[in-house]
């Protein structure tokens, strides 16, 4: 959703912005987490309520983040108060997913999501990881999906780069083939 993106974005650079020598990392898994946290849609019902004020709604938000061992930020806390008041709820995992993608060009790493049939774990997936990074020429932070549905083979989505050696992408091309 480009409109949801275009919202996201000035919070998402502010934040990034404001961040410059701390701990990104921690910041960026706490996105990550208030990202999960806003998608639940229970959370976004009650905090769309005329009747709750931005201050309930943080102060929930900021509950079930403790109660999960997750102290926030002062600067996320900050974001998520501005967010919060501006009626902006639904834009967070956006706002997180764009932080994030700010946070990796400047270090020069890309998220890499494997998807595969089967796990891959430990060395396997170092090896893969290292093949990839030979193939996509940059440092990946890989991340594995489980999907049966490939069958076998591997299909690997790094930014807007798609790379599917599965047997189902396989046996697609073959029907293709065949009905053409």
């Amino acid at each position: 959703m480009a409109e949801l993106a275009t919202i996201a974005r000035p919070y998402a650079e502010a934040l990034f912005k404001s961040v410059a020598g701390s701990d990104v990392q921690t910041l960026k898994a706490q996105m990550g987490s208030l990202a999960q946290l806003a998608a639940d849609e229970r959370l976004r019902q009650y905090a769309d309520n005329p009747k709750v004020a931005a201050v309930q709604v943080f102060d929930l938000i900021a509950g079930v983040a403790l109660s999960k061992g997750l102290s926030l930020d002062v600067k996320i806390g900050n974001l998520l108060r501005t967010v919060l008041d501006n009626g902006r709820l639904a834009a967070l995992p956006e706002i997180a997913a764009q932080f994030q993608a700010l946070v990796n060009a400047s270090s020069g790493v890309s998220d890499a999501l494997i998807q595969s049939a089967f796990p891959i774990e430990g060395a396997a997936l170092a090896e893969v990881a290292a093949t990839l990074e030979k193939r996509f020429q940059r440092k990946l932070n890989a991340r594995v999906e489980l999907v049966p549905e490939l069958i076998g083979g591997i299909r690997v989505v790094v930014g807007d780069e798609v790379l599917d050696t599965s047997v189902k992408a396989r046996l697609e091309q073959m029907k293709v083939a065949l009905t053409a």
